[in-house]
């Protein structure tokens, strides 16, 4: 295994025994090649710097607890540790979050080209029909034009003189009603123009109004999520508190107990001792009383002859 690793860091070591500089990496996931993440190197760099952390770690405790007598290195790796599991598993909770909207996009993109390939669909037909129409209506106009232009041409001649003389007063009329039904068709024309540009108006203002909604409603996830973490870190902070509380409730019971068990631990010992000097006292004083064992009193060896 270090044999593979040095072989695998051979450029590395190539570069520092010569004295080349290397590249500052603020982030290590920016030199992960994602296409050969299951590869021996990543496996053996993960591997040495998991033991390179294991063995700081536990150096930094033991200089720490002979300097201070304290934790504070290995309460700050764990800490790291512990904050650097939080931040891949947002990591990993924002990637479900883009995967999920990226197969949203997909899909409304897909909707979007289906529709858009039905809509050119149904334009090239409709176009296709209105061409055929067209086409047969020059050639209809055509002909009907030729028979209509020579037969009126014919009847014109003839009734021009008769309609001048018979409608030659009501001409004036007919011109002011004619400029009035052109003035009409203008104003017609205005007021489509103008219902046209206020349905486009407020067609942008729909599309406005639904792009803000969409972007209302995605704060409103976020919000609702970030109230949810919240939540779950309140109820986990709670829950925590509840089973510290009921810790030290057990700890106090087992303390007041063991405080009970000790004073009729020291009680009966109490109780003994008394009893033990009261029986040591009684002895003491029957022996001095009847002057048995080491208060007996010994007898003088002259006054034994006299008697005899």
């Amino acid at each position: 295994m270090r044999v593979t690793k040095t072989m695998s860091d051979l450029g590395l070591l190539v570069a520092l025994k010569f004295g080349i500089s290397q590249p500052e990496i603020k982030d290590e996931l920016e030199v992960i090649d994602y296409g050969k993440i299951d590869s021996n190197e990543y496996k053996l760099n993960k591997l040495d710097n998991d033991r390179k952390l294991i063995i700081n770690a536990v150096t930094s405790t033991y200089i720490d607890l002979i300097q201070t007598k304290t934790f504070r290195t290995l309460q700050n790796t764990v800490n790291t540790i512990v904050n650097l599991d939080n931040h891949r598993i947002e990591l990993f909770n924002d990637e479900a979050k883009n995967k999920i909207l990226r197969r949203e996009l997909n899909k409304q993109i897909r909707q979007q080209h289906n529709h858009i390939k039905s809509v050119i669909y149904d334009s090239d037909a409709t176009i296709d029909a209105l061409r055929s129409e067209v086409e047969d209506a020059n050639l209809n106009a055509e002909i009907r034009s030729r028979y209509v232009d020579r037969w009126q041409t014919a009847r014109t001649e003839q009734h021009n003189q008769t309609i001048y003389d018979k409608e030659a007063l009501p001409t004036a009329v007919i011109e002011y009603y004619k400029h009035r039904a052109d003035s009409e068709q203008r104003v017609h024309s205005e007021v489509e123009l103008l219902v046209t540009i206020s349905i486009n108006e407020t067609l942008e203002k729909v599309d406005d109004w639904m792009n803000k909604y969409d972007k209302d409603m995605e704060k409103i996830d976020l919000k609702i999520q970030i109230q949810k973490n919240d939540y779950q870190n309140m109820l986990d902070k709670r829950i925590n508190l509840e089973e510290k509380i009921e810790k030290h409730k057990t700890m106090i019971k087992e303390w007041i107990d063991f405080k009970a068990e000790r004073e009729k631990v020291r009680l009966y010992r109490e109780m003994m001792t008394k009893s033990a000097i009261i029986v040591q006292a009684w002895w003491r004083g029957l022996l001095v009383r009847r002057q048995l064992g080491p208060y007996k009193v010994a007898k003088k060896k002259g006054g034994d002859k006299k008697k005899k």
